[in-house]
């Protein structure tokens, strides 16, 4: 919800897609800029404790945005300034977020338990994005000032991290720190050394980050795809997401009934090729309801792909080094959304969001195809 309601904002209060995607980038770089020291930190330390302490820092957040939006006083540094903020816990909370699940399950269950914890991940992208259309179509039909609606949704958000904060206060995980205590830097560097001698986490890496430059700013571009090539208002923009995360679902649930499979690299890479080619037909296409199928098919690609990356590296990195590997991988892969999304953003602004995703969709297939036909390390997993 807060998601579709803060692009909207964005939107509405700049009309430019450069802020668009400069607000994506400022909420991505702490990521980029903090995550190798937060996956010591999951590694060190009670990595429940780091993930709730995360979610205050979020709720703190989303709580603000919703406080100055209700009353009218919310300009767009305050926006860019919380998605910071909300990214700096988000760099901390992900490597023990990730960590945690192989805690959970054993080593055969992994797949399906990444799968399913993307479902329930990509199952609010589907219901959230309707529930914020109708809530600010709602109250604009109600004769609500606009803002009253956009704090309605970010308040909502603040108080669905008490949901989150509660149930990680139930789990009775026992933290088993690694077995040395070095100096941080220097456990970082070993985790950097384990990482470059480790050529199919390496190979990963690559592909994680290349499928977020090229893929994730076809959702960063969304509002402005809806508004300038489809005239729609913020209703239809939800509709655009709610394909898109519908189509995620579905991704994730194949992912989970499938599990650990032979050939998994193979099938990775050519999912893939497959969604390099759907984003390209849906920048080249001018009909709503194609458009909604293509949105359904590169959720569907997408979550597949991101799904059995994730899983390969989980599978591959031993437990003591678990969260820095995962902190490294979180750089490359996250990495890639706030560059990616803020150099298609000023592109956007320059030329159009069609012209950027179609030349996004070429370079994500060469690359795939690529990788498809030369790289043998992921090709073997």
């Amino acid at each position: 919800m807060q998601s579709l309601a803060e692009n909207w904002l964005v939107l509405s209060l700049t009309a430019s897609a450069f802020f668009l995607g400069l607000d994506a980038f400022l909420q991505q770089l702490p990521i980029m800029l903090f995550t190798l020291i937060g996956g010591v930190v999951a590694d060190r330390y009670d990595r429940r404790l780091t993930l709730m302490s995360s979610q205050w820092v979020q709720l703190a957040t989303a709580a603000t945005l919703g406080t100055l939006a209700y009353f009218h006083v919310i300009q767009i540094w305050h926006i860019l300034a919380l998605s910071f903020v909300t990214g700096t816990a988000q760099a901390f909370g992900g490597p023990a977020y990730q960590s945690l699940i192989p805690s959970l399950v054993g080593k055969q269950d992994l797949t399906n338990a990444i799968a399913l914890n993307s479902i329930q991940f990509n199952v609010a992208r589907l219901i959230g994005p309707l529930l914020a259309g109708a809530t600010l179509a709602g109250f604009k039909r109600a004769g609500v000032p606009e803002m009253t609606a956009y704090a309605a949704c970010f308040g909502l958000n603040a108080l669905s991290f008490l949901v989150v904060i509660v149930s990680l206060m139930s789990l009775r995980i026992k933290h088993l720190p690694a077995p040395k205590k070095l100096q941080m830097m220097e456990e970082l560097r070993e985790g950097l050394r384990y990482v470059r001698q480790e050529r199919s986490i390496r190979a990963l890496m690559v592909l994680g980050a290349a499928t977020t430059f090229f893929g994730i700013p076809m959702l960063t571009l969304l509002p402005v795809f809806a508004k300038d090539v489809f005239g729609s208002d913020v209703e239809g923009y939800s509709m655009l997401l709610a394909f898109s995360g519908a189509g995620a679902v579905v991704g994730s649930m194949i992912v989970a009934w499938l599990g650990r499979f032979p050939r998994m690299g193979v099938t990775t890479l050519t999912v893939q090729v497959l969604f390099g080619v759907v984003i390209t037909a849906m920048a080249l296409n001018r009909s709503l309801y194609v458009t909604y199928l293509l949105l359904f098919l590169s959720g569907v690609a997408l979550m597949i792909v991101l799904s059995c990356i994730t899983s390969l590296v989980q599978l591959i990195a031993p437990n003591e080094m678990r969260g820095r590997v995962m902190s490294i991988y979180l750089v490359a892969f996250r990495g890639g959304m706030p560059l990616g999304s803020l150099v298609s953003g000023y592109v956007a602004s320059v030329t159009s969001a069609p012209t950027v995703l179609t030349v996004n969709g070429i370079v994500l297939l060469a690359v795939s195809a690529y990788f498809l036909m030369k790289n043998q390390e992921i090709r073997a997993l």
